[in-house]
């Protein structure tokens, strides 16, 4: 837990309260970036919460079973009261929510804090969405702002008696639905190896990596580097290896000093090769967007 809480560059948050909790949430998501290069590189990657938040400290990211993962594991070590929750993330290109049995994503919720705008005490929170939340949402109706996006919580269609996030227009992804029951890490297991080997996973089909910050986000999707939430889109082709690697390091903190020249040599040819299909009918046009779960 010292080592995360050194990557997050938080020696002592305090004990649990709103504030220190805004304050996790935040560094979590600029300092650990939403990312599936293992998947690229065909290797299964642990969900365990204590193998996640070592991999985090270690100087990784991951998506959502990672990162919430190890949140909810540091957040505990800290004393805050934390659930997992499974849900489904809507793709902007689905027509219908998945709903939260599909568990192609884990929300999770905190409680006993209870704030002016939060008088229950209930928290989502949610660092694995990617281009998603800045900082912790009050469960409770209504519309937040986060820096250039705009989000609704309200109660879900799809999830009897659960909650439905929905994300700004101008977001990755559509929305998310989560349930209030609990759930656990066996939950996700059958859903994190779809994602990991099937060919109609978009983590397997396309390289993205993202960093949300309060101003907006950094998104790579491929050989593109797009920022998002300034007055003006900002978008860039990285050309080289050499390049791309040096955006992974200085942009979304991924040093990958787990990965030798080989892995890195397997890692940008699939990556180059990749956006090279993609760019023939896509980039003059697209949006990047998160991998379709």
């Amino acid at each position: 837990m010292s080592a995360y809480l050194r990557r997050l560059d938080l020696v002592d948050p305090g004990p649990p309260s709103v504030t220190a909790l805004r304050a996790l949430h935040a560094a979590q998501v600029e300092r650990v970036a939403y990312e599936a290069l293992d998947v690229q590189l065909g290797r299964l990657t642990s969900i365990d919460p204590y193998e996640s938040a070592a991999r985090i400290a270690a100087g990784r990211g991951g998506y959502c079973y990672h990162l919430n993962g190890a949140f909810a594991l540091l957040l505990r070590a800290l004393g805050y009261e934390v659930t997992w929750r499974r849900a489904g993330v809507q793709a902007r290109r689905a027509a219908e929510p998945p709903g939260p049995a599909l568990a192609n994503h884990l929300a999770l919720t905190v409680r006993g804090l209870p704030a002016e705008d939060c008088p229950s005490g209930v928290w989502l929170v949610d660092a694995g969405l990617g281009d998603g939340l800045h900082q912790p949402l009050p469960l409770r109706e209504g519309e937040y702002v986060q820096g250039p996006f705009r989000f609704r919580l309200r109660r879900s269609d799809v999830a009897p008696g659960g909650w439905r996030l929905d994300h700004d227009p101008s977001g990755a992804f559509t929305g998310m639905d989560f349930g209030m029951r609990p759930a656990r890490v066996e939950d996700f297991l059958e859903r994190h190896q779809h994602l990991s080997t099937s060919p109609e996973s978009g983590y397997v089909r396309t390289c993205t990596v993202m960093r949300r910050d309060a101003g907006g986000a950094d998104v790579l999707t491929g050989c593109v580097l797009r920022r998002v939430g300034d007055a003006a889109d900002h978008r860039r082709v990285l050309e080289s290896k050499r390049e791309w690697y040096a955006v992974l390091g200085d942009v979304f903190g991924l040093r990958l000093t787990d990965l030798d020249d080989a892995d890195r040599e397997t890692l940008w040819a699939r990556v180059r090769r990749a956006d090279e299909v993609w760019a023939t009918g896509r980039r003059s046009s697209a949006t990047p967007a998160e991998p379709e779960k």
